[in-house]
């Protein structure tokens, strides 16, 4: 199972006590997936879609809850490339479709006549809680998400621009939260990329099971990227250490075969030794072993001298 359908179940099982709360959430779902027919007589039918049978049960649930509205539930196959099942929730006229299209804030009128809104009615998100309701709604009926050890990305899908402008608009309401908006074909997402932004979403909806799954994850995955970093330091400096030592002990021959070592001064003499009988020790190690022990400018500034005599032969 996916990490977005594990987090929709866990959101399935959260059910609003206030009753502003259950509307907002039953309208964010109602307005990505929900689609409205025409019944004759110029009547609606509410016909809502969705793979998780777990968000299916809920809605069902939550609407007879808000509504007293025993919806029709049916199971069909899905038609898209993935294979499995779709779960569909039926709103007939006669179960107050048209009162629950106006109360979601889908129906509205305009000069004496009905149209379909396409964006956020306002009126459903006045309070955080409400926001929270909404948003957790609109994630239940179009939202996915990466599993957090591949990447990170959560996204909305809206149908229309209003809709993700609206949605996008009251994501960013919430403290240090970010999202953008980009066309997909003939859709618009509203999504976010970063680990934070997507964790404290987590929380906002009140997956909080799975926002510890995501943290640990990301904990995780940063103790790994570390250690590979400093792998990485390690490697390089071993590499310029063992550069360095190839460097001087080249030099050191050449003094040792054109003049000799004993040509050296003491101190550059027994710097010299030290480098041959070392050659893949760090200039801190052959400083150590120096008599008396130096620090690492020190022996460095003697190799140096080393050097400036081997390019001067």
């Amino acid at each position: 199972m996916s990490f977005a359908a594990e987090t929709k179940n866990e959101l399935s099982r959260l059910v609003p006590e206030k009753k502003c709360c259950q509307l907002a959430e039953i309208a964010g779902f109602l307005r990505v997936s929900g689609s409205i027919r025409l019944a004759g007589g110029g009547r609606f039918k509410i016909v809502t879609a969705t793979d998780n049978p777990a968000v299916a049960r809920h809605y069902k649930r939550l609407i007879k809850e808000y509504f007293n509205v025993e919806t029709a539930l049916e199971i069909g196959d899905s038609q898209g490339p993935k294979k499995g099942h779709v779960y569909m929730l039926t709103i007939d006229p006669d179960m107050h479709s048209e009162q629950i299209l106006r109360e979601t804030g889908i129906l509205l009128v305009k000069e004496g006549n009905n149209f379909i809104s396409d964006g956020i009615y306002t009126s459903l998100i006045r309070s955080k809680c409400c926001k929270k309701s909404y948003l957790r709604g609109m994630f239940m009926g179009s939202g996915t998400m990466n599993d957090p050890s591949k990447g990170y990305h959560l996204e909305f899908v809206c149908p229309t621009q209003t809709l993700a402008t609206d949605l996008r608009k009251m994501i960013n309401s919430f403290i240090d939260l970010t999202s953008k908006v980009v066309k997909r074909k003939d859709k618009y997402i509203v999504y976010m990329k970063s680990s934070e932004n997507i964790c404290d979403t987590l929380s906002i909806m009140g997956a909080n099971a799975q926002r510890l799954r995501f943290d640990e994850v990301v904990l995780n995955k940063g103790i790994v990227n570390a250690t590979v970093r400093l792998t990485n330091c390690d490697n390089a400096n071993t590499d310029r250490t063992l550069d360095a030592s190839s460097r001087q002990i080249a030099c050191i021959r050449k003094i040792e075969k054109l003049k000799g070592l004993d040509s050296l001064p003491p101190k550059l003499r027994q710097a010299a030794l030290l480098r041959l009988e070392y050659p893949e020790a760090s200039l801190i190690q052959l400083g150590e072993m120096m008599n008396p022990p130096m620090k690492k400018s020190g022996i460095n500034n003697r190799f140096k001298k080393i050097e400036e005599i081997a390019n001067s032969l």
